[in-house]
């Protein structure tokens, strides 16, 4: 099965290096940045202490492991409820095949869009382009999506609104027990 595409600047586009290594340290530092930051005005101070190095060889090394894709993004996970965004939609758009990189680009462009991706349509399911929107009610995000059609010129889309959260987290690739080996 084909992949979505993903719009807008979340990532590089670089795909990992194929040469890259992750070492020991690495492991350490994905670890303790995979999760939420510390409410510290230094965050990164406070996690390259606890793995043991200086704050600049830990934002070093996270730029280097950007650089070398194996960090294919850093970026903040919304808690929109509370943020005071009481309300969440994934609209489910139509948008002609031959036009959906661009409309994907134009929808990734709105600050209200939170996510923008391209999955394959399905017989009994013809949406191909999707964007999260949250908005402090229910009708914000209906205008939001109004605004969104009009500027790509979309009009076919369906609003599907979050009754539950059950969980929100970002997938852990190491464990935080950290060893005194190669720090």
């Amino acid at each position: 099965m084909k992949q979505p595409k993903w719009y807008g600047n979340a990532s590089s586009g670089k795909q990992a290096a194929t040469n890259s290594m992750i070492t020991q340290t690495d492991k350490k530092i994905i670890s303790v940045i995979q999760g939420d930051l510390p409410l510290h005005p230094a965050p990164f101070a406070i996690l390259a202490e606890k793995i043991g190095m200086t704050e600049e060889a830990l934002l070093e090394r996270i730029r280097h492991l950007k650089e070398e894709g194996i960090i294919r993004r850093f970026g903040a996970t919304l808690r929109h409820q509370e943020a005071g965004f009481s309300s969440n939609a994934m609209i489910a758009w139509l948008a002609p095949d031959n036009k959906i990189d661009d409309i994907g680009n134009i929808f990734a462009r709105f600050r209200e869009v939170t996510h923008c991706y391209h999955r394959a349509p399905r017989k009994d399911w013809p949406y191909n382009l999707y964007t999260m929107v949250h908005g402090g009610n229910r009708e914000e995000c209906r205008r939001i999506a109004e605004t969104l059609s009009r500027a790509a010129g979309v009009s076919d889309y369906l609003l599907l609104f979050s009754e539950k959260e059950f969980k929100k987290t970002s997938m852990a690739y190491f464990s935080e027990e950290i060893d005194d080996a190669e720090v």
